[in-house]
């Protein structure tokens, strides 16, 4: 049987709302989901931000995106997307260029290093998914998706 939040931090008092207690299990299961997702990340060097960027730029094709449209489709905000690209830059994962017609547009892409780089993650982070989640049936993984998505639109 599952330990509680309550029993897993050792808090005595109850916790002063529903809302409060749904908001910490969140927090503590995000933490504990990325804890182990870096641990198989920092192994080629990467970090979650570094590997999520890789993987939208991917995505994106040999058209690339603009530093703002990566910054817009990662999975948590990054203040310094410029900074992270940077360090994939100099590492030869991702290239930059500027738009021959504005100057001011900078497209990023992925290079065949980012990659490959990428092809060699794909099996192991599909592994750790399914060891992070595979005890829980799939359609309670579906509505748990589903009120995840509720909860970030409350209109």
């Amino acid at each position: 049987m599952a330990k509680t939040l309550q029993a897993e931090i050792k808090q005595k008092a109850p916790f002063s709302s529903v809302e409060q207690e749904v908001y910490l299990n969140l927090l503590r299961t995000g933490d504990a989901l990325s804890q182990q997702v870096e641990k198989l990340l920092r192994a080629s060097g990467l970090s979650g931000t570094q590997y999520n960027v890789l993987r939208i730029l991917r995505g994106a094709g040999r058209h690339g995106l603009t530093c703002g449209e990566a910054a817009a489709r990662m999975v948590t905000h990054d203040p310094d997307i410029t900074r992270l690209l940077d360090r994939l830059e100099k590492r030869k994962l991702i290239i930059r260029s500027r738009d021959t017609r504005d100057r001011r547009v900078v497209t990023t892409r992925i290079t065949s290093e980012g990659l490959r780089l990428l092809k060699s993650l794909d099996k192991p982070v599909t592994e750790l998914h399914r060891s992070l989640f595979g005890h829980v049936p799939g359609q309670d993984l579906k509505k748990l998706s589903s009120l995840l998505e509720k909860v970030r639109s409350p209109q």
